[in-house]
């Protein structure tokens, strides 16, 4: 099945940081999640996120922020011996004639000075109908500036850049698969229903 691209309104920058080993990596990603019911089903469960998403998320820890927003830690990660255990506040906006949005919420001042790292993370979903079933659409685009220690200033710039693409990608696809495999037996569970295999990640 061909995903339909949403369009959103151009990204803003994160705000700029003058500092050598500020390095930032920017990525988009999408996939594809089925759920064996009618997309009014599937979208009743998922306008519920209080709910599902503190479940799903385990074993990352979830802090409710407010209503709609959830500060989602992520475990700890790393390269060349240098590790972080990132957060990511978190707002799942209402639902948009079917199509749902994940954005960052905005910190007040700059992250990087406070935690060496800032997420500017926008997500899609969109609920495509297939009879009895519904396709669940999603995109993220992704971007993380680091602040790296300066040991790392040694090493070739194009190791280092690329080298954080890798690990990157590593994170979103162990996160996001494993969120999505968690959603998917969880919605089938409550409804009842038989759960699709589990699938590879398209990216």
């Amino acid at each position: 099945m061909t995903l339909t691209l949403l369009a959103r309104s151009p990204r803003q920058p994160q705000q700029r940081v003058d500092d050598a080993r500020l390095r930032r990596y920017v990525s988009q990603f999408a996939d594809v999640m089925e759920m064996r019911a009618p997309v009014a089903q599937v979208a009743s469960y998922l306008d519920a996120h209080q709910g599902w998403f503190t479940r799903c998320a385990a074993p990352m820890s979830v802090q409710p922020l407010s209503e709609n927003g959830y500060r989602l830690s992520l475990g700890r990660f790393g390269n060349f011996g240098f590790e972080l255990e990132p957060s990511i506040d978190l707002e799942l906006l209402p639902q948009d004639l079917g199509v749902y949005r994940i954005e960052t919420i905005s910190a007040t001042g700059n992250p990087l000075l406070r935690d060496g790292y800032a997420v500017d993370f926008q997500a899609s979903l969109r609920l495509q109908n297939e009879g009895e079933y519904t396709q669940v659409q999603w995109e993220l685009d992704l971007e993380v500036a680091i602040r790296l220690p300066a040991f790392i200033g040694v090493l070739p710039e194009a190791l280092v850049q690329s080298s954080g693409d890798h690990l990157l990608k590593q994170v979103v696809r162990q996160v996001s698969r494993r969120l999505t495999w968690k959603v998917q037996e969880d919605f089938h569970a409550q409804a009842g229903l038989p759960c699709p295999p589990r699938q590879r990640a398209r990216f």
